[in-house]
């Protein structure tokens, strides 16, 4: 059984038995501003009876050079303060797509470990037929969250930059292929494309079931994806992605499979893709 994951039908016992315990379930579905649209319409059109919003730019470094950089530990405190969510609160997140593995590496980065990923999200609640409520969420009265990042789960540029220059690590990028042989642009205007020397490309989507389940793949699966795509899991891993978000999917599965020596680079391609003096890789057609 999993540590990091609750199924469809758990969540809804525990709704119906118990909907007042120090439980808070968190929506964190969220678009790429180039989708020129916001999940929290989404939201309003239908969520898990009792949940709570969370948009993922609100809790990003506004500050950052780069998007969706981990932010200072008091504005996450604040925000998720705000939601009701106190030291002791247990977390459960979902989406309709591909951000709660970030999600889930926030909250533990910040030192809160009591969260766990709703396992094929809202797309498997709403294929089940399960309740749905509409609306905005309820107010809730705010609680006291105190944020303790803890640093060791995020690799810098220098030191992603030193491991490929003397080794030390895998490096494993979660983006789509074409993305990451360069044959696709960015996805961020005026930041080039292609790979770090050395990534393994190993896109995110491959750790997800097809339709109707949208589940993660099972340890057994994910650790032969791995292997596939010729990750050595020998030692430590960095996983990026393009800018963050994806790439804690590859590090959720590493946990899942039980590597736990794995560190998130968190600026990914937007950042190393606007460096001058970063190498940057592309495959011949």
């Amino acid at each position: 059984m999993s540590r990091w994951l609750i199924e469809t039908d758990e969540l809804a016992g525990l709704l119906a038995a118990a909907p007042d315990t120090d439980r808070v379930v968190l929506d964190c579905s969220w678009y790429l501003p180039e989708a020129g649209k916001h999940a929290i319409d989404d939201f309003r059109a239908g969520h898990i009876p009792g949940a709570r919003f969370i948009d993922l730019s609100d809790i990003s470094d506004p500050a950052s050079l780069y998007v969706n950089m981990l932010p200072p530990s008091e504005l996450f405190s604040r925000h998720i303060g705000a939601l009701g969510i106190g030291t002791g609160t247990d977390v459960i997140v979902y989406d309709a797509g591909y951000v709660s593995a970030r999600l889930w590496w926030m909250f533990r980065t910040f030192g809160h470990d009591r969260v766990r990923i709703l396992n094929g999200g809202w797309r498997k609640w709403r294929a089940e037929g399960r309740p749905v409520e509409t609306g905005d969420a309820a107010a809730v009265s705010p609680r006291d969250f105190l944020a303790t990042p803890d640093t060791t789960r995020v690799a810098s540029l220098a030191e992603v930059r030193a491991i490929i220059d003397q080794g030390g690590a895998a490096i494993v990028d979660a983006r789509t292929a074409a993305r990451f042989d360069g044959h696709e642009g960015s996805g961020y205007p005026g930041v080039p494309s292609g790979h770090m020397p050395g990534a393994v490309n190993t896109p995110w989507a491959l750790f997800f079931e097809p339709a109707p389940s949208h589940r993660f793949v099972s340890p057994v699966r994910a650790a032969e994806i791995f292997a596939e795509r010729g990750v050595d899991l020998s030692g430590a891993v960095i996983t990026t992605c393009g800018s963050g978000v994806t790439a804690c999917i590859l590090g959720f599965m590493l946990e899942e499979i039980g590597h736990s020596d794995w560190r998130l680079y968190d600026g990914s391609w937007h950042e190393w893709g606007q460096q001058a003096t970063t190498p940057k890789l592309v495959k011949p057609r």
